[in-house]
């Protein structure tokens, strides 16, 4: 299981600027669907799941989530059927963006719309039980996809001897599984920074009880006002950025990343001859539905 897909992907050069030599690891080639950072989260979980005899797998998701896409497919390529919780109840009367169309129309993931009150419950005993009991013979994997099976996975990103070329090594963080990951498995030489697709410093306190290494920081500088949310200023620089490069970018979370080092670079942030490690997670369904 998971086998049958080559996740060996390459680290393509970017740009020296400012004296600042940075490069990219496209994870976004692993898979069409199963797709980034997705593919390392998802690949223990589903093997567990596999193991355990269950026969559905249940998640929750935003309305332009990665995680969401990646697991209906995952699972129909698998052979599990697949239950989304949707937030937002007010989407079950809306036509389905990309995102969720993908996940329903493609791939035969039951959506279950529910109020924001509701999706808050996510991770409470009482209601996951309740889900056990409405859905039978279900495993579930968190918002994001992120659990200790996830974080496992993420270790995987990258070889000893990718992180040993590299000072700095950036991602976007949204649930944080695949930042640990590579906290957890790059040595203290190697800075861990992580643009935050949310606002607040809440993630950074979450990482801070799950781990005692400290090469690591997390800004919420770049989410341009939160999740999902855009400007006319970052969708002009990921036109730029892929007309230059070559390079195919989400307005949701590598977009994100890509203009936040590009800016700190254009600070003169970094001493020259510091060399960076940009981490493509994939999630391009979200591109046409927010560009």
């Amino acid at each position: 299981m998971f086998q049958d897909i080559k996740n060996n992907t390459p680290i393509e050069h970017v740009t020296i600027k400012n004296g600042v030599h940075v490069d990219i690891k496209r994870l976004d080639q692993i898979h069409p669907y199963i797709s980034g950072n997705k593919f390392y989260k998802l690949k223990y979980n589903l093997i567990e799941a596999k193991q355990q005899g269950y026969s559905q797998i249940l998640t929750f998701g935003g309305a332009y989530s990665n995680h969401i896409a990646a697991t209906a497919y995952a699972a129909k390529y698998y052979n599990f059927k697949s239950i989304g919780i949707i937030r937002g109840e007010e989407l079950a009367n809306q036509p389905l963006n990309h995102t969720l169309s993908f996940a329903h129309d493609a791939c035969q993931m039951q959506l279950s719309f529910v109020s924001r009150s509701e999706y808050k419950m996510r991770d409470q005993y009482n209601y996951l039980e309740q889900l056990k009991a409405q859905y039978p013979n279900i495993y579930i994997i968190p918002e994001g996809g992120t659990n200790a099976f996830a974080i496992e996975g993420c270790k995987e990103i990258l070889k000893p001897s990718e992180t040993s070329q590299y000072d700095i090594i950036c991602c976007a963080v949204g649930t944080g599984g695949t930042l640990l990951g590579l906290i957890q498995s790059t040595p203290p030489s190697c800075k861990i920074l992580g643009f935050s697709a949310l606002k607040g410093d809440f993630l950074a306190k979450d990482l801070k009880k799950l781990t005692t290494k400290t090469h690591w920081h997390i800004t919420d500088e770049y989410c341009f006002g939160g999740y999902a949310k855009t400007s006319p200023e970052l969708i002009s620089f990921i036109k730029w950025f892929e007309t230059a490069y070559g390079m195919p970018l989400e307005p949701i979370y590598t977009g994100k990343m890509c203009y936040g080092i590009f800016d700190l670079i254009n600070q003169s942030i970094f001493p020259q001859g510091t060399k960076i490690l940009l981490i493509h997670t994939g999630g391009l369904q979200g591109k046409s539905s927010l560009m």
